[in-house]
């Protein structure tokens, strides 16, 4: 009978697991007592809606070896649709002829790109493949010139009349739901194309792919009010206004640790069940793999989306939370890189790992600026009238240490634990 002989036996006692437990539990209780329950409590929601984010990138890099460094699009994407389905209808939109004009325009959008693709198939027709091309490429060219500016038209009017077209007045929840659906169809059209690529090629596609998100959300006035931003939006739960900020932030928090409990749940079971372990063949060995009979690039194109699925869910998440839509707010540092690091300390491929690096990480991300100020203050008292430190400008400069301390962090794991607090648990059979 083949038994597990992993280095590591399975039933032993989780010792490293309850330390860095202990050692998180002990942060965040020092947290508290520093900054108080209404700032503690908002940074644990933040730091919640990350741990969704970082378990998101975990399946893809972790379980399949896709490197993702797009995750910013899809943090949008999920922030999108949470504000264009939780705010208010906009009267002065719907009440006018602009939604009409605006279906119109959106279905000559359809029938263009119906016919670049009918045109795409013409080599069936008998037509040369070189001609089919060509004809495609000058099809489409015409056709976008002819689109676009019949939607600039109708997007134009809107803005000068509405604004912007408004949200659908809708549960938040559904929001959130959508964002997911939304961030999984778009990494599944990514997919298609790029999961082909090397992992320092797809690492660079989907990078530029999320930048072309952003763009999009950012100069889509008529549709996100783009720099102009949206705010507020609604929670799910009671606001700070009825039951005062900590309480509300405890509501919030308690939805979140729900979620993130059954995400956990859902795949724990999967990766210990036969799908999880064609997962981890693949990755480990595409080639046997393949010869084995998988389907190797769906089984990649299920990760991948389902990953994109997260990260959506979880964008949503903290959009609502943060209370406002705003496309400049999206940034690689914040929502691609720090999530990168959560991975890489907690322990790719480990989802226990992954929510502590998560949770660890936002706390000295947050806190990191705070203790440089107090530092810098405490300097500047001390080297007050002997001009040896300047405090000029020390919020800018506590900022900054952000990123001074997240980078001397992501130094030392990668040096001393390369992967991860908790690496992945791999059994082997004999």
């Amino acid at each position: 009978m083949n038994k597990p002989a992993s280095a590591e036996n399975p039933s032993r006692f989780p010792l490293r697991e309850l330390v860095l437990c202990v050692a998180l539990a002990a942060a965040v209780l020092g947290v508290y007592a520093l900054m108080g329950a209404a700032y503690s409590t908002r940074m644990l929601v933040e730091a919640a809606c990350y741990a969704i984010l970082a378990l998101g990138l975990t399946i893809q890099w972790g379980y399949a070896g896709q490197f993702n460094a797009g995750v910013m699009g899809f943090v949008a994407l999920g922030g999108f649709c949470a504000m264009t389905f939780s705010v208010p209808v906009n009267e002065a939109f719907w009440a006018s002829e602009l939604p009409g004009e605006l279906g119109l325009a959106l279905l000559y959008v359809v029938g263009a790109i119906a016919l670049v693709w009918g045109a795409t198939r013409l080599d069936r027709l008998g037509v040369p493949k070189r001609l089919r091309t060509v004809i495609a490429i000058l099809l489409a060219l015409v056709l976008y010139l002819v689109v676009i500016s019949i939607l600039r038209g109708v997007t134009g009017e809107i803005q000068s009349r509405a604004g912007f077209i408004g949200g659908l007045g809708l549960p938040t929840g559904v929001g959130w739901v959508v964002g997911g659906a939304l961030a999984g169809g778009v990494g599944y059209f990514i997919g298609h194309i790029c999961l082909g690529l090397r992992s320092d090629y797809l690492a660079i596609a989907t990078l530029g792919i999320a930048e072309i998100i952003k763009a999009f959300l950012k100069n889509s006035d008529w549709l996100t009010r783009g720099t102009a931003t949206v705010s507020p939006l609604p929670w799910p739960t009671p606001g700070p206004g009825e039951v005062g900020f900590v309480m509300a932030r405890a509501f919030y928090l308690a939805i979140t640790v729900v979620m993130i409990a059954v995400i956990f749940f859902l795949l724990h079971r999967a990766y210990h069940a036969a799908w999880g372990r064609t997962i981890r063949a693949i990755r480990d060995n595409e080639v046997s793999s393949a010869a084995m009979g998988k389907d190797v690039n769906r089984r990649r194109l299920q990760i991948f989306v389902l990953g994109c699925i997260l990260m959506g869910i979880g964008g949503a998440a903290l959009t609502s939370f943060n209370s406002i839509f705003d496309p400049q707010g999206y940034l690689p540092l914040n929502h691609t890189f720090l999530v990168l690091v959560m991975v890489i300390l907690g322990g790719p491929g480990n989802n226990l790992g992954t929510i502590i690096g998560a949770v660890l990480v936002y706390i000295i991300w947050i806190m990191s600026e705070p203790l440089a100020l107090g530092l810098m203050q405490l300097l500047a008292s001390l080297g007050e009238g002997s001009g040896w430190f300047s405090g000029a400008d020390m919020q800018s400069r506590a900022l900054q240490a952000r990123v001074l301390v997240i980078g001397l962090l992501i130094t030392l794991v990668l040096r001393f634990a390369p992967k991860g607090l908790l690496p992945e648990k791999i059994h082997h059979y004999r």
